[in-house]
C-alpha cells in the first residue's frame, strides 16, 4: 500500500520554504520604500539571506521530489485537480528558484555583491558583470517571479484549506508534521 503522507525531508523542506517566502515577501516590500542608508542595507542583505536560503532549499526540495514520488492523491479528487495540482506545484518550484535567481543576477548586474549571512567567504560570485540596462531588466524579471510567486501561493494554500474544511479529504494532512496518516 502506497503511503498517505510526504516523507519527513520534504515536510521540513516544505515548512522551512512556506516561512521563509512570505518573510523575505514581506521584507522585500518594506525595505525598497526606504530612504538609502545603513538599515535599508543591511535589510537588503537580510532580503538577499533569505533568498539565497530559499534557493537552496527550493534545490534540495526539488532534488527530494525527482527521487520520492508524492503520496497518492484520494480517489476522490477531480482529475482536473489533480492535473491543476500538478501545474502548480511545478509552477511554485520554477519560481521557488527563478525569483532567488533573478534576484542574484539582478545584484551581480547592479554591482552589489550577494554575501549570505554576512559572511565574506561565503560571498556569491557574480553571474554577470555589471550592467545598468541589464540590471533593469532582471529587476523586472525577479519583480514578475516574485508576484507570480504570490499569486500561487495564494492558491495552494486555498486549495490546501478548500481540501480541508470544504472536501474534508485529509489532503492537508500528508504535509503536516507530526500527524499520523
Amino acid at each position: 500500500m502506497a503511503r498517505a503522507r510526504y516523507t519527513t525531508v520534504a515536510i521540513v523542506l516544505h515548512w522551512a520554504i512556506a516561512v521563509l517566502v512570505p518573510c523575505g515577501f514581506a521584507l522585500g516590500l518594506y525595505m525598497v520604500d526606504l530612504a538609502f542608508g545603513p538599515r535599508k542595507l543591511t535589510l537588503y542583505s537580510y532580503h538577499k539571506w533569505i533568498g539565497v536560503t530559499v534557493f537552496a532549499l527550493a534545490a534540495a526540495r526539488v532534488g527530494w521530489r525527482f527521487a520520492h514520488r508524492p503520496p497518492p492523491l484520494p480517489p476522490t479528487v477531480a482529475r482536473w485537480q489533480a492535473a491543476a495540482s500538478r501545474a502548480v506545484h511545478f509552477l511554485l518550484y520554477a519560481c521557488l528558484l527563478a525569483a532567488p535567481l533573478s534576484g542574484w543576477l539582478y545584484s551581480s548586474a547592479s554591482g552589489v555583491p550577494t554575501v549570505p549571512f554576512g559572511v565574506a567567504a561565503l560571498q556569491l560570485p557574480d553571474l554577470v558583470t555589471k550592467d545598468r540596462e541589464l540590471a533593469t531588466a532582471l529587476k523586472f524579471v525577479h519583480l514578475t517571479a516574485v508576484w507570480f510567486l504570490a499569486a500561487l501561493v495564494v492558491v495552494h494554500v486555498a486549495a490546501a484549506l478548500k481540501h480541508q474544511f470544504v472536501d474534508g479529504d485529509g489532503i492537508i494532512g500528508r504535509m503536516l508534521p507530526g500527524r499520523s496518516a
